[in-house]
Formats: C-alpha cells, structure tokens, sequence
C-alpha cells in the first residue's frame, strides 16, 4: 500500500477535534518554488527509520542513460508480475497510471517498449518519498507532508505527478490472537480469534500465515495474491470468494490503526474513535488517514466445494457466437438459484487459445453448501451445457466445447486459492486498462436477465462476480460506512477495455468512451444500485451517489473532523469534489 501527497503551500495547523473546514490553497508540486528545499528533506531523512526514497518508473532499467546498470532482462520477465510490482514503489498494477497525461494532450511516461523511440519521463510516478518500516515512520512522513499536503488500487490512487509518497509496502508485521479483546473493549466479554496484518501485509502473505495456524480468513483475491490485506481492498469493501458465506472485508475487521492528518496515531474500533472507525471501513481507502493495520477476525479452516467450468468456443466470428448467447443467457437466468445455493466465486467472458471464440468459464466456492446440494445446483446447467454442444457446430453459430464442468470437495480454502490464484502465469498484471462495473441486486437480475447478458456480452472482458447476497445481504446497512447498495447487491459486474503502449491521447479516449457507454446501461437496468469503489469507472458522472450512496453526507462529516484540510484525498473519493480533476486546486 502506498499514498502520494502533493505539498501545500502553507503550514496549516491540524485539530481533529475542530470541524470547521480550514483553508486549502493549491497544492505544491515538484519542481514549483514552494517545493521543499533539500535541506528540509534532510530534516525529514534524520527522522525515519530509512534512507528517503526516490521512485522511478518500472521501465526506466531498460533506458540506459537513465539507469546505466539496470537490469531490463528482469523487467521484461516480470512485467506483468503482481508482486514483482508490489515490490517497486514507482510501479502500480495498471501502467497507465504511471503516465500523465497534459491538458494538450502530450503524454508523459515510460514505455517498456523502447523500439517506441518515445523518452522515458516520470509520468505520474511520484518522486520522492518515504519507505516506511513503522507506525512512527508513517506519523513523521505525515506530519511533514501537512506542514509544507497528499493523495491504490485500480483506479491508480497511488500516483501522482509530482508528489510525495509515503510507501507502506514493508510494515509487514503479522500476529495472531487467540481471544482478541480489542483495545478498550470489556475484558469480560467472549471475543473471536483474529489476525492482525500490517499496512504491507498482502493476500499472499496473510494466507499463508493463516494455513499455517489451520484457520480460514474470508480475504482479497487477485493474481498472485498482490492486494494488499490492510488497505484500499478493505476501506473501499472488500470483496471475496467467501463473502457470501462470511460477509465482506468490513464485515469482519475488529480494530484499525490510523494515522491521521495531524501525525496522530490512533485505534479505532467499536469502543473507541467509533466514527472513524465507521468510515474507514467501506467509505474509500486513502481518505481519512493511513492505516497502519488490521485486525480481521478468523474462522477454523474447513473443507469445502468447489465448482470449476470451462469452454471453448470455435466460430467463425471471434465475438459472442450465438451458442455462447444462448449458453450466457442461460448461465444469468440460473444465477439467483446459484446464489441461494451459497456459491462464490468469478465467471467470465474471455478469448481462449488463438483461433477460438469468446466463451465463458467460472470456478466457485463453499464452505456451507453439501456435495449433494452442490451437484443438485449445478447438474441441470451442466446439462443444458451439454446438450448445447452436442447440436453445435462452427456452421451452426458455434462448436462448443465443454472442458470442464464439475464439483469437487477441497481440503481447504487455501487450497483452491493457491492453486487458481498463485499458480504458474497467474501473476498476470501490467496491461493499460480502463475500468467500470456495477452492484446488480436480484430483482434486476430476476426481471431482466436476458438484457444483463446482451450487454456483458457486447463489453469488453466482462465478468460476473458472486460476492454478494447470502450473509453480505444480511448485515445492517448502517452497520459500516460502505454504500447501501451493496446490502441490496447480488453480484459485482465487471468489464474492461485496454490499449497498447504508445496508443496516443485520442486512442486512450476511445477507450474511456467504451467504458462510458457500458456503465451508462448498466446503470439504466439499475438506476438505484451503485458500484464498488475498488474496481470502478474514473468517469462516474455521480461518484458522491455511486460509489457511496446515502452514507456520502457522513462520510464527508467524518473527513472534515480528522482531515479539515484534506490532506488526504483521491479519485472520486469523499471531498475530491471539491477540488479540480487533478486534485491540486480547491475548486472556488
């Protein structure tokens, strides 16, 4: 985990007790005559545990006169490594992000493609920054940042152009609790046993911690398990495979450490800074504070059911065939009763080896759901699938081929994790990409199926999420300061379009409006529903409402009391709104 601050010119005294929002002039960028002076940096140097860091693009060791000794060879092997990436501050897990972008749409960045003749410049990649190792580390880096101002995930909230980074990657503490009491709390209540997880802790980590103690945690998943435990994945939701069954990531944290706008260290939990503490689960990462950890609560690991299909479409058109509509149709018809049979997990649309169609594919799980009523669930499918590709054929809109359809009982939640998310090429991050999706509830599901899968199959890279319903559904809505909408959710809908590198502005653009038009009906079939801050569209034209809902106004009430300034702020987070679209200058 990482967050950038862009410096503000003045020194602005910070209370958190004060709610009246103080004045916030622009911001200082790198480079402007208000950027700190060498020796202030030093000042700052003596103070942290680490030498200051100085982040460059990822690509840069593959530009000699840039970086004379670099190693390109291991740059071009580990591209689209997710934890490769993790592991350098200048890098984040879509390029694009690394790259800026100028009003006259000049491109600043730095392509690992050099035959491209384009010269390696920083883009959005911060430029000097603080590796921390502690909590302490984070509160000097902070209280810095606000006498001179700051702003992960998919939406690229840790880069910025000209900007301070305070890099979290290495507060990789990890500890178990057998009876948690959190801090505060009454010593004679019965607690739950917990993990807790430093703001470096990714997935990977906490899993393997977890299977080591024979207990289950309901965490992120992604390629090689990069996502980090304590971070943007839990502040803006957190979903998972196992949401259905034990709830999302906010759901299910006990206590957070945070460092807030004025350096101060605090803990947060259901006995004490009970507010912020509501905030920082579910109302965006990078917005309050920065977390230092988490304390999730664990549950003894069981066996489980998982479900696995595949297929493999050969047509004469490489879009949605006809077969595949009626197979995806079907798929989204069923999905409720899917849901009601306790499944988790991802389906999608994807292109399979070269010379075949778009066809679908999912593996699911359960921890609740029997061998009998997994088969029960998913035989009458199976079966449609079958019969489809027995009368299919390439002349009749579509060979499809069934590689694999069926339930499987296994040892264990990180057994399947392990093998689907970390296995060989699983790692696969490092495209241009462009995001939107949408929280879709039941009935819209149940009334319109047929008008769901004529718009993911006509998107990009569409996938079909089962992490909501179930417990998710169950909770109270007031319970976190997470959107409404994902009370009411059945599934996460996602799609995705990209570009090549070099591809220039107009190019870039062309990509954003695909992504504008596929949220637009998504958000027609769903007008009361919202989206997952995490995996979202930049070009939401009513962020407050989608990303938040009905808790916005809160949410922003919270932010004023422990950021009055808005040292911390993101993308279409709570109070960029407030400012200009490069989050530098208050809007007047």
């Amino acid at each position: 985990m990482q967050f950038i601050i862009p410096f503000i010119l003045l020194i602005v005294p910070v209370s958190f007790e004060s709610v009246v929002p103080l004045p916030r002039p622009c911001r200082c960028l790198y480079g402007d005559p208000c950027w700190p002076s060498q020796l202030e940096f030093d000042v700052l140097a003596a103070r942290v545990s680490q030498p200051l860091i100085q982040p460059l693009p990822p690509a840069h060791a593959c530009y000699p006169h840039i970086d004379p000794s670099g190693n390109c060879t291991d740059v071009q092997a580990n591209w689209q490594d997710g934890n490769w990436r993790a592991d350098h501050a200048g890098a984040m897990q879509s390029p694009n992000f690394e790259t800026f972008i100028f009003p006259n749409d000049t491109i600043s960045a730095c392509y690992l493609n050099t035959s491209l003749e384009y010269p390696c410049t920083q883009g959005s990649v911060p430029v000097i920054g603080v590796d921390a190792r502690s909590s302490e580390d984070v509160q000097a880096a902070v209280e810095f940042a606000a006498s001179h101002h700051l702003r992960h995930d998919y939406l690229g909230r840790s880069a910025a152009r000209g900007a301070f980074l305070i890099w979290t990657h290495h507060l990789k503490n990890i500890t178990f609790t057998d009876s948690f009491i959190p801090d505060g709390g009454p010593a004679f209540e019965v607690y739950e046993n917990a993990l807790t997880v430093g703001a470096g802790v990714q997935w990977h980590e906490a899993y393997d911690a977890a299977h080591s103690r024979n207990v289950t945690l309901g965490g992120g998943l992604s390629a090689g398990g990069s996502v980090g435990a304590a971070g943007g994945w839990m502040q803006g939701g957190g979903h998972s495979a196992l949401s259905p069954a034990y709830g999302l990531g906010v759901d299910n944290v006990l206590q957070l450490t945070v460092v807030i706008a004025n350096g101060t260290h605090l803990t947060a939990n259901a006995y004490q800074n009970t507010d912020i503490f509501w905030a920082l689960r579910g109302g965006g990462g990078g917005t309050y504070g920065i977390v230092t950890s988490a304390t999730y609560r664990t549950r003894p690991s069981v066996p489980m059911i998982a479900a696995f299909f595949a297929t493999i479409i050969n047509s004469t058109d490489p879009g949605p065939s006809p077969v595949l509509e009626r197979l995806y149709t079907e798929f989204i018809r069923i999905s409720p009763s899917l849901s009601d049979a306790g499944w988790g997990g991802y389906a999608s649309l994807a292109l399979g080896a070269e010379g075949t169609s778009l066809a679908l594919r999912f593996f699911f799980i359960s921890p609740t759901t029997s061998p009998t009523q997994a088969n029960d669930s998913l035989a009458p499918y199976f079966e449609f699938a079958q019969t489809l590709a027995a009368n299919s054929s390439v002349e009749n809109g579509g060979a499809l081929t069934i590689v694999a359809n069926f339930t499987t009982q296994v040892e264990s939640f990180y057994a399947w994790e392990s093998t689907i998310f970390r296995g060989e090429g699983q790692g696969q991050v490092g495209f241009n990409a462009e995001l939107g999706s949408r929280l879709l509830p039941r009935d819209v599901i149940e009334k319109n199926y047929k008008r769901v899968a004529q718009i993911l199959l006509a998107l990009p890279a569409a996938s079909f999420y089962f992490v909501g319903g179930g417990v998710v559904s169950l909770r109270d809505p007031s319970s976190t300061g997470l959107n409404p909408a994902w009370r009411k959710a059945m599934v996460h809908v996602l799609f995705g379009t990209g570009w090549p590198e070099g591809a220039n502005a107009s190019q870039i653009r062309e990509a954003e409006e695909i992504v504008k038009g596929g949220i637009a009906q998504l958000r027609a079939i769903s007008p009361n529903s919202g989206a997952y801050f995490n995996e979202a569209s930049m070009f939401e034209p009513n962020p407050q409402e989608t990303f938040f809902g009905s808790h916005y106004a809160k949410l922003k009430g919270i932010k004023a009391k422990y950021d009055p300034s808005d040292l911390f702020l993101v993308a279409k987070g709570v109070g960029s709104e407030d400012w200009d679209e490069y989050l530098i200058c208050p809007r007047k």
